[in-house]
């Protein structure tokens, strides 16, 4: 079951980079488990596989500012843009280079700077829509990669125990004192669409917050920080300061890696508010989806119900899983 639930993430469209952290090439990791690269060419940014078409060893294993792709078995050389160029002692192969000698191309998308791709995901705007309506007023494009921000994590638990996390505000108060004292726990609210959930931190008296265009739907409200998460494990956090994407990769079924990328638009703002200090919260969240992974495998455990007010978004989360 695990296996088949993750062959069908290429289903689905996944993070790859914001342009502002991009090399010229860029192998990609989010959780398709396809090897794949991004590679810029002049103003062209394609996504190619990363399997060489010789004997299916991996080109790239690291960024870097290299002009074509080399594979390291047997020498095959590639354009930017995936076409073969060169390999030593073939000269006598006849037929050859074909078609079938070049890199695949995969499915890419782009919004507001943020690249997305996938194995056969379609109608990516309807993918983005929710999150566009909400903030595509926000200059994210012009946000910077800032690298000190980047995690790495390996968890034991399941991946859908910290998608369940996530997708709550109701352990703020006895998971996250701090957090707790920036947030408004009775204005939190959650708001479910298609294929994802909304979270909205409201913030408390004194904390900073976004200030929203006139025209916007919350105008008028200290909103401390937008919580979305698209199926099946993308995590887009909006703060005042910039985003934070957090991308879940289930590794194996009792084993997650929870991977961190930064771009700040205002740094005036690190450090501060809902947005403040991630590690802990990222090593308080840890603490209870670990001990959850220990629970739930017990055989005492049924699942329990759900919380009307608090956990809807969990609720809407199991239904996608079952759909």
């Amino acid at each position: 079951m695990f296996d088949n639930l993750l062959s069908s993430f290429g289903n689905h469209w996944h993070f790859a980079a914001h342009r502002s952290q991009l090399s010229a090439v860029n192998p990609i990791d989010n959780p398709l488990r396809e090897p794949m690269l991004l590679t810029c060419e002049d103003v062209n940014i394609h996504c190619i596989s990363n399997v060489c078409t010789h004997r299916g060893m991996l080109i790239c294993s690291e960024s870097s500012d290299a002009r074509r792709l080399r594979c390291p078995y047997h020498g095959r050389i590639f354009n930017l843009n995936g076409e073969f160029r060169s390999m030593p002692e073939f000269s006598e192969v006849e037929n050859f280079p074909t078609d079938v000698d070049n890199l695949a191309h995969f499915p890419l998308a782009e919004w507001k700077g943020l690249l997305f791709n996938t194995v056969s995901a379609e109608n990516f705007e309807a993918f983005i829509e929710a999150v566009d309506a909400r903030l595509g007023w926000l200059d994210i494009e012009n946000y910077k990669h800032d690298i000190s921000r980047h995690r790495s994590y390996n968890i034991e638990c399941n991946w859908a125990l910290y998608v369940d996390n996530y997708l709550e505000g109701f352990h703020i108060p006895f998971v996250h004192g701090d957090l707790h004292k920036v947030l408004d726990y009775d204005a939190y609210r959650t708001e479910l669409f298609d294929g994802g959930v909304l979270q909205i931190g409201i913030a408390n008296d004194g904390e900073p917050s976004f200030d929203l265009p006139e025209d916007h739907p919350d105008s008028g409200q200290k909103i401390a920080a937008y919580y979305y998460w698209l199926f099946p494990g993308l995590m887009l956090n909006f703060y005042p300061w910039g985003l934070s994407v957090n991308l879940v990769i289930p590794e194996a079924v009792d084993r997650t890696r929870i991977v961190y990328h930064g771009f700040v638009g205002d740094s005036s703002m690190l450090g501060k508010g809902a947005g403040g200090d991630l590690d802990k919260v990222e090593a308080e969240d840890q603490f209870v989806v670990e001990g959850c992974q220990k629970g739930v495998s017990s055989i005492a455990y049924e699942r329990g119900r759900y919380s009307p007010t608090k956990e809807t978004g969990v609720h809407h989360f199991h239904r996608i899983l079952t759909e």
